[in-house]
């Protein structure tokens, strides 16, 4: 079984590429901390190359930038080419076949061409996703309107009524 994953900062602003065939490819490093200090105790990173394909490199040339956290899952590839010298050169790369964007959303932005909506009482997440304990609560200090808030039940239970 060949599958690598990989967590890490990508090293610089992608660059989409395209073969002659006219297929999207874009090449990129990301920088993996190894999770252990030096004897300075600086913290350590591999520096990967990894390489993405067709949806995978629009998406990346598109989303992600300098800096941003990605999640990476493909499969080692190595491969040799002779260089303008007439050396043989040998690669390593991790042929990525997802990636998922793990930078926090920037409540600020807003994607091209899009118009940003107008601002509601509820409070911005600052990550995406159903785990951010924030997601889609009120905004601190909000107060529904008297439409939300829920008429009390006027009903008469006796004892008898209920089956436990």
């Amino acid at each position: 079984m060949n599958k690598v994953i990989l967590t890490g900062r990508i090293t610089k602003d992608p660059e989409v590429r395209y073969t002659t065939q006219g297929i999207p490819s874009v090449s990129f490093t990301i920088a993996v901390d190894r999770g252990m200090r030096d004897a300075n105790g600086n913290r350590q990173a591999d520096f990967i190359s990894c390489v993405a394909w067709r949806g995978q490199a629009d998406f990346i040339s598109r989303y992600i930038k300098k800096g941003y956290m990605l999640a990476v899952d493909g499969r080692i590839q190595t491969r040799q080419y002779q260089g303008q010298d007439g050396q043989m050169r040998y690669v390593t790369e991790v042929v990525v076949e997802n990636v998922e964007n793990m930078q926090p959303r920037d409540p600020n932005a807003a994607p091209q061409g899009y118009q940003q909506p107008v601002q509601n009482n509820y409070q911005q997440n600052t990550y995406q996703g159903y785990n951010n304990p924030t997601y889609g609560a009120p905004a601190q200090g909000y107060q529904p309107a008297e439409a939300e808030m829920p008429q009390s039940f006027n009903v008469d239970v006796a004892d008898d009524d209920l089956p436990f």
